[in-house]
């Protein structure tokens, strides 16, 4: 008997997308959506379904439920709001906040400046992609600013069940999603593709291998090395230990990361999993590593008070970034090679800026020449 396959939800940007699309064409020609196609961040599209619209004075809010699919978070079935009106400006122009709901960023270190509301990049830019998509085919002549205000009514209450209190996100929830899709997995079936993956690599006679820790992680790499076969790549997301053993069983020869800062600590602090609900890092540890290599007492200082690794990275100096990362790979690297059972695998790791810059690599490795 097989197993029913998992349904896929649909995130919080995605959520706030629809709504902030069907509050602009209830403002502009009165016509209540049950449903709206939404961009999604990379590509394609996707239908979400409306829960209900209102209109008030000159303003439009729309509603919809939040749908985690197979694999709720504790935003699933929860109202995502958008609150949209119109001003006057010489020229067309949309601005997105958050509102009730909606926490605000208190602390440096995430990808919001401090002071705005947490609403990411990704899901800021698909709400404005979604609402000059809606703009262009029911008013085309419109030429004034829109302002969209995200609230999440219960938003606050939901907040207590995630880690945003801890990472200075105060407030209210965040607005997440950088593939507007949710897609569920477990364990089980997560780890089954990754050894399926290496099986076929290495039915391909191929013995290198590319764990990513997502899909961003792996477009990154691919860009550096287009010439990459795709079969070589394999998401491995959190699973640290168990994608190395792997490796080790399928007699691969070589083992590349392709890795963002925040998954570089935590294989160099040795957690098997990586996945921020069940391994968190260990900024004090952090700062006595970053003191030994000679950053001052002040620095260290701020470093175990830091919320996020990407904190730390852009507290670190420029002078001492190389030395810094070198420090972490190298201790990635013994973890790598003692759950493998201290194997002949290679280990070789590649770190990835959150704009896509490579900005560590083996210094035998050559980059693209596009890169």
């Amino acid at each position: 008997m097989s197993k029913r396959k998992l349904r896929e939800g649909y995130t919080t940007g995605s959520s706030a997308t629809a709504a902030a699309m069907a509050a602009i064409r209830v403002l502009f020609n009165g016509n209540a959506p049950e449903e709206i196609e939404i961009p999604l961040p990379v590509k394609g599209s996707l239908n979400v379904p409306v829960d209900r619209v209102e209109m008030n004075d000159e303003r439009a809010r729309a509603i919809v439920i939040k749908d985690g699919g197979d694999d709720p978070d504790a935003t699933h079935g929860h109202e995502i709001h958008a609150l949209v009106e119109t001003e006057d400006a010489e020229s067309l122009r949309i601005e997105v906040n958050g509102g009730i709901g909606v926490g605000r960023v208190t602390l440096p270190g995430l990808p919001v400046p401090v002071g705005e509301a947490a609403i990411n990049p990704v899901p800021r830019k698909q709400i404005i992609a979604g609402a000059l998509q809606e703009l262009s085919e029911i008013a085309p002549e419109f030429n004034g600013l829109i302002n969209i205000s995200i609230e999440v009514p219960q938003g606050e209450e939901i907040a207590k069940e995630t880690m945003n209190s801890r990472l200075g996100i105060l407030g209210g929830i965040s607005i997440l999603g950088t593939q507007g899709i949710v897609r569920p997995y477990s364990h089980a079936s997560w780890k089954a593709s990754i050894a399926q993956s290496l099986n076929v690599a290495r039915a391909a006679g191929l013995d290198e291998i590319v764990f990513t820790t997502g899909r961003r992680s792996e477009r990154f790499y691919l860009e550096q090395f287009p010439e990459t076969p795709q079969i070589s790549m394999v998401q491995a997301a959190d699973f640290f230990k168990f994608s190395i053993q792997q490796a080790k069983l399928k007699k691969m020869r070589t083992v590349r990361w392709s890795i963002f800062i925040g998954k570089l600590v935590k294989h160099a602090m040795g957690f098997p999993y990586t996945h921020a609900k069940d391994w968190a890092i260990d900024f004090n540890l952090l700062a006595d590593w970053c003191a030994e290599l000679g950053m001052a007492g002040e620095l260290t200082k701020r470093i175990r008070a830091a919320i996020t690794a990407r904190h730390v990275y852009e507290m670190v100096p420029e002078d001492s970034r190389t030395a810094f990362i070198s420090m972490l790979v190298r201790k990635a690297r013994e973890n790598a090679r003692a759950f493998s059972g201290n194997s002949e695998v290679a280990i070789e790791y590649f770190l990835f800026d959150f704009e896509g810059q490579m900005v560590y690599y083996p210094e035998h490795q050559k980059k693209s020449s596009s890169s």
